[in-house]
């Protein structure tokens, strides 16, 4: 009964709104020029959903596992029906080039079937580095913005404009339009869990300088750019998709490092979109919200008009579309129900809903209609003002608008620019020019012939590419073995360091987030995850204890956040950083990897390490070495 009167109550709003359009109801002539838009109309445009999983029989509520790569006709039919403008694609979304450009085309068929006309926004994390969700093998993905710091001093602007050229060719050929890249966010916090190498690093002008040329690059390709997260991740220790975090800088402070990169691109590149975060800004905003639960909170900036209207519309002059971080994060889930969470962000002044509301199983899909009558219902009484939403569809038009150049996606066309000879070779330089040696380059380079070589690595895989490389720039290598922290026997692991003359020993830290797996959908797998990296850590530590009592050669990789450094300086000789690890299998099972390369080269003397830490090492304290 409850969904059969919301359904009358729409229906009843949608006769109400459908005289309403965009233009001055006084200029009668005009208005009959021009087409008619009603209010959910507007409101559909105004979301972008998540269609990562998608079962067609019904599944408990979060249960779905199964990837959406083709459109089934029930969410077609649910876009099409609810004018909905716009989708995020996830990893699981996006498998091969020619089952991609398929799926874009179908996202598009639904866009043109709707009365407005207008092109559907196809969004993507594609950061590259930590966050990337192309296939490597398939795609560029590059060593991650950290890494595009480490140049900086060297190669000023260059790999930002070279990355950001790459990745919208690449995203483009695919009929992905909107990437929510770059992370301009300052990281100044050796802790942040789920920035840290996102960041271009602590520099604000440097993360300003970087962020722009990226930008620039990527819109000169015609992709629509989102610049997050407004207005400022780098110092929190805590991640939004776990929990809502606060900083704590004062008005100037944020001024001088959190808002800086924004209001420098808003002025030098014009970026389509700028993310919202999950964030309580205290010194911009200290007003409350009472929580779903009853409890009285500071608002996060996603849902302060202070925020978002205040600071970002009138102080710093932006124009373009604000876009939430994805609502269904603990940051803004928690506390609020759905319809509440997306009310709100639209009164704050946020132009795109992203991620409101799940739709994996036929049984979910009706709650689509749900919120767009809560929504409809909140521009009846007031709560969310008609002007605004009016001026906000305008925003949205204007955006799409641009989209209407771009060539429809051809198979052909996307081989010949996905991971081709010209962007892998661009993505090898970067992974060069990004190795730093932290401490001890006069010891370099490592002599491997006739000795004994531990590698110690998070996997195994990561240990035979790397090994690879070694034994292909010096074939006099020696013996060479590799001990993966994720199959240990440390009684084992500890004879081979006894029986080495050296160990070269690489860890990834922090662990890995939400963020770069995919989302909240993966929240369970993560306390697994959280328990076996610690273990890994401490195992790891221990280790280089014992070789350091031995008094072994030893060398330690940082292969994503270079703070971890500190922690293991005491053990080791020599400390590099490379910003990123992955590694990819090719065709015929052999694995490649421009980083270890780059890597090897340098640890053999091969080639200078040239790249300069963007951010700066401090003590991390605790004992690592108890399991």
């Amino acid at each position: 009964m409850a969904t059969f009167q919301l359904t009358c109550f729409r229906k009843a709003l949608l006769a109400v709104f459908s005289i309403t359009t965009l233009w001055s109801a006084m200029d009668t002539q005009a208005a009959a020029r021009k087409p008619t838009v009603d209010v959910p109309q507007m409101l559909g445009q105004k979301l972008m959903l998540d269609l990562r999983y998608y079962c067609e029989e019904p599944v408990a509520p979060g249960k779905c596992r199964t990837p959406m790569t083709s459109l089934p006709p029930a969410l077609a039919k649910l876009l099409t029906d609810y004018q909905i403008g716009g989708v995020i694609l996830f990893a699981e979304n996006v498998q091969q080039p020619e089952q991609i450009i398929q799926l874009t085309a179908q996202l598009q068929a639904v866009a043109a079937a709707q009365s407005n006309g207008l092109p559907m926004f196809i969004g993507i994390d594609q950061e590259g580095g930590r966050v990337a969700r192309l296939p490597r093998q398939q795609s560029t993905s590059f060593s991650g913005n950290m890494a595009v710091g480490a140049t900086y001093a060297e190669h000023g602007n260059y790999f930002a404009s070279t990355v950001g050229e790459v990745l919208a060719k690449e995203l483009l050929s695919l009929g992905i339009n909107v990437n929510f890249a770059p992370t301009v966010d300052v990281n100044v916090n050796p802790l942040n869990p789920v920035i840290n190498v996102r960041s271009f690093g602590e520099d604000a002008r440097i993360v300003s300088q970087l962020g722009g040329a990226m930008t620039a690059a990527m819109q000169q390709q015609g992709m629509l750019v989102s610049l997050k997260h407004f207005p400022g991740h780098g110092d929190t220790h805590v991640d939004s998709h776990h929990g809502l975090p606060r900083v704590d800088h004062s008005a100037e402070q944020i001024a001088q490092s959190d808002l800086l990169p924004f209001a420098e691109i808003i002025k030098s590149a014009n970026p389509a979109m700028i993310m919202t975060a999950h964030i309580q800004f205290p010194a911009l905003d200290s007003s409350v919200f009472v929580s779903k639960d009853g409890e009285e909170m500071l608002k996060p900036a996603t849902l302060s008009r202070r925020i978002l209207h205040g600071v970002l519309r009138e102080q710093m002059g932006y124009q373009g579309l604000i876009v939430t971080d994805a609502l269904d994060m603990a940051g803004i889930s928690q506390f609020f129900t759905v319809p509440q969470a997306v009310i709100e962000t639209f009164a704050a002044g946020a132009d795109i809903a992203l991620m409101p509301v799940k739709l994996q199983s036929p049984t979910e899909l009706k709650n689509l209609g749900l919120l767009l009558d809560e929504l409809t219902g909140a521009v009846a009484s007031g709560k969310l003002e008609l002007p605004e939403l009016q001026a906000s569809y305008q925003r949205i038009v204007k955006a799409k608008q641009q989209l209407k150049t771009i060539a429809e996606p051809k198979l052909a066309s996307a081989l010949q620019v996905l991971a081709n000879k010209e962007h892998r070779a661009a993505e090898l330089a970067l992974a060069r020019a990004a190795v730093t040696v932290v401490a001890g380059e006069q010891s370099l380079p490592l002599q491997l012939a006739g000795k004994k070589t531990v590698l110690l690595m998070p996997d195994t895989s990561k240990g035979v590419v790397l090994r690879q490389y070694l034994q292909q720039l010096a074939p006099d290598s020696g013996e060479l073995t590799v001990i993966s922290l994720q199959q240990l026997n440390l009684d084992l692991a500890k004879q081979q360091i006894a029986a080495a003359d050296q160990v070269i020993a690489a860890f990834i830290s922090p662990m890995q987030s939400l963020a770069e797996i995919g989302g909240m959908d993966d929240l369970a797998s993560m306390t697994n995850l959280g328990e076996a990296y610690k273990k890994q850590q401490q195992y790891f530590y221990q280790l280089l204890q014992y070789g350091a009592a031995l008094n072994k050669e030893q060398t330690f990789i940082s292969l994503r956040s270079p703070y971890e450094i500190s922690l293991y300086a005491p053990l080791v000789q020599r400390s590099l950083a490379t910003y990123a690890y992955h590694s990819w299998q090719q065709a015929d099972g052999s694995l490649v990897s421009p980083i270890y390369l780059a890597l090897a080269e340098v640890l053999l003397g091969k080639r200078q390490a040239t790249g300069k830490l963007p951010v700066t090492l401090v003590p991390l304290a605790g004992d690592q070495s108890k399991p």
